[in-house]
């Protein structure tokens, strides 16, 4: 069982994530969002490991409340989060208003390996690996 603290003054479950490319690896600042499918980056984020467009698997539009969106999909060397690690790992790089202060969102493509519990009077998540179904 791990157990990651987030901000006692936001209304965001915001955790720290390090993302890495083969060249570098940068620590982010996600929400976790059980309505999202997918763990979602912003296009500077991904740039600033020295990955870019061409890098993509594929071309992708999203609906938001704000209109269409255009991104990628694309798959970096790691990602880390909630105490796990995801070797090659498949992100969705689309912008998002999601504020200065937050590089984007952990969706259920990394949580539906999981268990977790939000224990949001002590701002924190239990968390474990999710037992494979035979």
């Amino acid at each position: 069982m791990k157990i990651t603290r987030f901000d006692r003054d936001r209304d965001l479950i915001i955790v720290h994530v390090g993302v890495w490319s083969p060249r570098s690896r940068k620590r982010l600042r996600l929400a976790i969002d059980t309505g999202s499918s997918d763990t979602v980056v912003t296009p500077d984020l991904v740039e600033e490991l020295g990955y870019s467009a061409r890098d993509g698997e594929r071309v992708m539009t999203i609906r938001a409340a704000i209109g269409k969106e255009r991104g990628f999909t694309l798959r970096v060397k790691g990602f880390s989060a909630l105490g796990f690690v995801a070797p090659n790992y498949l992100l969705h790089v689309f912008e998002l208003a999601t504020g200065d202060d937050i590089d984007g969102l952990i969706g259920l493509s990394f949580l539906n390996e999981l268990n977790y519990e939000v224990r949001s009077r002590e701002r924190r998540l239990r968390v474990e690996r999710a037992a494979r179904s035979s």
